[in-house]
């Protein structure tokens, strides 16, 4: 299972490394369900093993990318996102207290926390970019106006993936009509 998953995130990778959606000081929101990948109920059967696979790929595109990532916690923390603490203070985000473990946060989240350079947690963020694993909802985390992308790779696992960019928005126009 485990090399599985690896190829699929070797594949997705590679797809995001060869597009230009990601620009450096990128934000990028990871929202998974370790347990989905492991083709169980969403919050079911986390498993800290497909989360060590899943934040080594995903670090890899953050370094090569010059992005940074984000990982949301399940619904028990509210959706809230592990990031570094240097983000979070260049960011100007609020910290909260708390810190994600398997059974309140996610094995995602919770292994982000503990293997992220000095990781805090926050409340909401507005992304450049994210993937969802496993159908977990990042869409409170991205920037207006999200672009839905359209990968090859299009599970992880057993788990569905979404991905999305972000662009500006598109006031006016030729396609826009008034009163």
């Amino acid at each position: 299972m485990l090399n599985e998953v690896k190829k699929d995130l070797e594949r997705i990778t590679l797809e995001w490394l060869e597009n230009d959606y990601l620009k450096p000081d990128n934000l990028f929101v990871v929202g998974c369900s370790t347990s989905e990948v492991a083709g169980k109920h969403i919050g079911t059967s986390g498993s800290e093993e497909i989360a060590e696979v899943i934040f080594y790929s995903l670090n890899r595109l953050a370094k090569e990318k010059g992005i940074h990532l984000a990982f949301q916690c399940c619904e028990h923390l509210n959706r809230a996102l592990v990031i570094e603490k240097r983000v979070q203070e260049n960011l100007n985000l609020e910290p909260v207290s708390v810190i994600p473990v398997p059974t309140a946060g996610g094995s995602m989240a919770s292994f982000a926390y503990n293997h992220l350079g000095d990781a805090v947690v926050v409340e909401e963020i507005a992304a450049h970019a994210g993937m969802d694993i496993g159908d977990t909802m990042i869409g409170m985390h991205l920037k207006k106006v999200a672009v839905p992308l359209r990968f090859n790779q299009k599970t992880i696992g057993n788990a569905h993936v979404t991905a999305a960019r972000t662009r500006p928005k598109l006031i006016g126009g030729s396609r826009a009509k008034y009163a």
